[in-house]
């Protein structure tokens, strides 16, 4: 079915084949819901592990949104082959670049790659398949890869898409109504920039939970983390006001607040952002998955450094921010560990 859907750009509802290019938490909880819905759907991964399950027992949804199994065509990247419409790109930041030269070969002239990452990827992305190819998104579910087939799909959230130029067009109209298909409550927005700046001023905190070794909902809420938590949004949130950009609010997170130092409305975000969480059954933030229990390279630095970059170019400091990567790459390479010292190394910053 993929193979003839390929031929004529769409499957047999008349609907354009979507790729999932990184089929772990965001791309495979996507991918998922768009089988269910009757979408060709193919799923691309570079974890063969992954990949070979997905193809023998179909790829496995579980948590107290969903649980459902549904079966998958999967490929690794060197299998793929022809040329496709749609990709939605799902991979970790740091391996934006990498992914988007792989997949360029497969992706039609006329076709089109949908970020739905973490971090303002965009920019990546259109210097190498050229921006009018290029699709905006926001996503802020809550998900894990668990195991090879198997993800948790642990709580709703935002999600958004819009051209990058903020114009409408018809291609992001059919994109924002196949994304509807997996979250009914998407967006379509003509300010996708926006949704991606307050994603990265909320993000901190989860980067910043993690090396803590605190649960997302403990973080928010624990007075220890709070001088931290309120300087890494607001050197976020000055650097995009630099650039002119409002961020949006999304989830019960309202940058205008944080910005504008208002205690109330800032305690009010917090509480918010607390309930949403305890929602969730996703505990810990991915960041925090990938230092403790993958003991893997995390995208810290990758989304970070294109904000730290921007701050510098308008002569704002990021203290913060430039310590936790430091911190980061301390705990990746094994010479520390997440917790109330490491995290205390952050604070100090604060002083």
């Amino acid at each position: 079915m993929v193979e003839q859907s390929l031929q004529r750009g769409q499957d047999d509802s008349g609907a354009t084949p979507v790729v999932i290019w990184g089929s772990g938490a965001i791309g495979g909880t996507i991918g998922a819901a768009l089988v269910r819905a009757g979408r060709d759907v193919l799923f691309v991964d570079v974890s063969k592990d992954h990949v070979e399950r997905m193809r023998s027992d179909g790829l496995c949804i579980e948590g107290p949104i969903d649980n459902f199994s549904c079966q998958t065509n999967a490929l690794t990247p060197d299998e793929m082959t022809g040329q496709w419409p749609l990709i939605l790109l799902a991979v970790k930041a740091h391996h934006t670049e990498a992914a988007t030269r792989q997949l360029l070969p497969f992706l039609r002239s006329d076709g089109a790659v949908v970020s739905c990452q973490n971090g303002m990827n965009e920019p990546v992305i259109s210097d190498i398949v050229g921006p009018d190819r290029v699709i905006g998104a926001f996503v802020n579910f809550l998900a894990d890869y668990i195991e090879p087939g198997k993800i948790l799909y642990g709580g709703r959230g935002a999600v958004v898409v819009g051209e990058i130029d903020g114009t409408q067009s018809k291609r992001v109209s059919e994109i924002y109504e196949t994304l509807k298909l997996f979250e009914p409550d998407a967006v379509l927005t003509d300010d996708i920039f926006g949704y991606l700046w307050g994603k990265a001023a909320y993000g901190t905190l989860l980067k910043t939970s993690a090396i803590a070794d605190a649960s997302i909902v403990d973080y928010i809420t624990g007075e220890t983390y709070r001088s931290v938590l309120l300087g890494m949004i607001q050197e976020v949130l000055t650097a995009a006001q630099a650039e002119c950009v409002l961020p949006k609010s999304f989830n019960g997170f309202e940058p205008a607040v944080f910005l504008a130092n208002d205690t109330t409305g800032i305690a009010k975000s917090l509480e918010a952002l607390r309930a949403y969480n305890a929602l969730s059954t996703k505990t810990h933030s991915g960041v925090w998955r990938d230092l403790v229990k993958r003991k893997r390279q995390t995208d810290v630095v990758a989304q970070l450094n294109p904000i730290r970059m921007i701050a510098a170019r308008h002569g704002i400091a990021t203290p913060l921010m430039d310590r936790l990567i430091e911190l980061v790459e301390d705990v990746e390479a094994g010479r520390r560990e997440v917790g109330a010292t490491t995290f205390a190394a952050l604070s100090d910053v604060t002083s």
